[in-house]
């Protein structure tokens, strides 16, 4: 705990007022790769647990649960019902309980709550057995993490502030999606490695149990220099602090200030909501795209997501550089125009075979990390000071509320082309083009250009 900045006065902040305007004083380095590693720490349960292994391997697969008269379609259905539900939690929640956290000054107390029952949950499916009984658990348990992720999301969002400048937001934004990529993918690797030796000896269900445990590890041992290093901040000065049914009083007449003084961020969250959800639909759907319209084997498209998702970590690091130079717009304009670029081409030079999803893959991959930390610290440069984790949490509701439009698109393609694959690729460059387009049309204040006040 410090104490609060002499320039912090919030009482006479308004929406044209950022924190990262107050915060004047440049940030130690070891603060801001104490904040990276949070990212490091959490990103395995997505890429491990959701996306690869457990989620995948063990709780959509009916001959690991020994499931009467259900197939594998059925147990991923119910596994998306699930973590949909789950969705929606987060889209009533996300935006009040940051602004909560703003008003109390206990961002960093919940970021650590959260934190701690997200190593909880993860580490529980190791009681998860492959039987009937218990594939319920096991998907109400990766719902839980998944919610519980995205509450920690908020504050952890919200405190790029409080370890940046107007003048570095961009890199350190970069650098922490950069190591959330790069520490996923190597718990990943770690985990093809064990499996390729045999589990060690191990049944496939004792080792695939064990990497649960495993993932819960390594986000308590690389979360730990946060919470060391990156101090509190102090409760927002004039900040109402009321009940929780009225913060939904509150939540609503903030909306209708920033409507009403900073159109500009009320349009910029629906307009990222559109494009970031067609930036999750290219991961989502990318090793369905390898494995049926490419022809991959499973360790093909395993191969593919691991150099992809390197490529991603990679590009994303290098681009927090460029947006503090040019600023963030142009960033996000440059990678949302990249995608449908490359998209289109790898959708109309598809029958040449797996190379061209090898190259147009792997550029798609170094254009989706970009457009996705620039979005972050373009928010961060229009977030009110001391309601950044409300603002943050209006950003996880809006993507939220966009979330099924990728997959809709997705499915309407494929069957008005009569089950070919590969026409669902242009219902995900739909989705980013109609994005771009939307993007084109916010109209952003000064502060959310370069830091040199010289870009966008």
């Amino acid at each position: 705990m410090t104490a609060p900045r002499p320039d912090l006065d919030l009482a006479s902040a308004d929406v044209t007022t950022t924190g990262l305007e107050l915060q004047k004083d440049p940030v130690p380095r070891r603060r801001v790769i104490a904040w990276a590693f949070w990212d490091w720490a959490a990103q395995p349960y997505n890429t491990v647990i959701l996306s690869f292994v457990f989620a995948p391997l063990y709780l959509q697969d009916a001959a690991i649960f020994g499931t009467d008269g259900q197939t594998d379609d059925d147990l991923s259905g119910q596994m998306g019902l699930v973590i949909g539900l789950g969705g929606l939690v987060i889209a009533l929640f996300a935006p009040v309980l940051g602004q909560r956290n703003d008003a109390s000054g206990h961002r960093k107390l919940w970021l650590g709550i959260w934190t701690a029952l997200l190593i909880v949950a993860t580490g529980a499916l190791f009681f998860v057995a492959p039987e009937p009984g218990y594939f319920l658990l096991g998907a109400v348990l990766v719902a839980i993490a998944n919610i519980i992720s995205e509450f920690a999301n908020v504050n952890y969002y919200a405190m790029l502030t409080q370890v940046s400048t107007r003048a570095t937001v961009g890199r350190v934004s970069g650098v922490g999606w950069g190591f959330g990529y790069l520490g996923g993918i190597i718990m990943l690797a770690l985990v093809i490695a064990w499996q390729l030796s045999g589990w060690s000896g191990l049944s496939q269900e004792t080792g695939l149990r064990l990497v649960a445990v495993g993932c819960a590890a390594w986000t308590l041992v690389f979360c730990i220099p946060l919470f060391l290093s990156v101090p509190s901040m102090p409760a927002a000065a004039g900040r109402e602090r009321v009940n929780f049914f009225r913060s939904y009083v509150v939540l609503f007449g903030d909306i209708a200030r920033l409507w009403r003084d900073a159109r500009g961020t009320f349009w910029f969250l629906l307009a990222s909501a559109v494009y970031r959800d067609g930036l999750a639909g290219v991961f989502t759907f990318a090793g369905s795209i390898a494995s049926i319209t490419f022809g991959f084997d499973f360790f093909g498209v395993v191969i593919f997501g691991v150099v992809a998702n390197i490529v991603a970590g990679i590009s994303t690091i290098i681009s927090g550089l460029i947006d503090d130079s040019v600023g963030p717009r142009r960033v996000i304009i440059f990678a949302l125009a990249g995608l449908v670029i490359v998209g289109s081409a790898v959708f109309l030079f598809r029958d040449a075979g797996p190379a061209v999803f090898w190259v147009g893959g792997l550029l798609l991959a170094a254009f989706v990390g970009p457009a996705q930390t620039a979005s972050r610290s373009l928010l961060a440069r229009l977030a009110p000071a001391g309601r950044e984790a409300e603002i943050f949490g209006l950003y996880a509701t809006t993507g939220r509320a966009a979330s099924p439009i990728s997959p809709l698109l997705w499915g309407l393609f494929i069957a008005g082309a009569g089950g070919v694959q590969a026409w669902g690729i242009v219902g995900l460059l739909l989705v980013l083009g109609v994005g771009l387009v939307l993007f084109l049309f916010v109209k952003l204040p000064e502060r959310a250009r370069a830091g040199s006040l010289s870009g966008s």
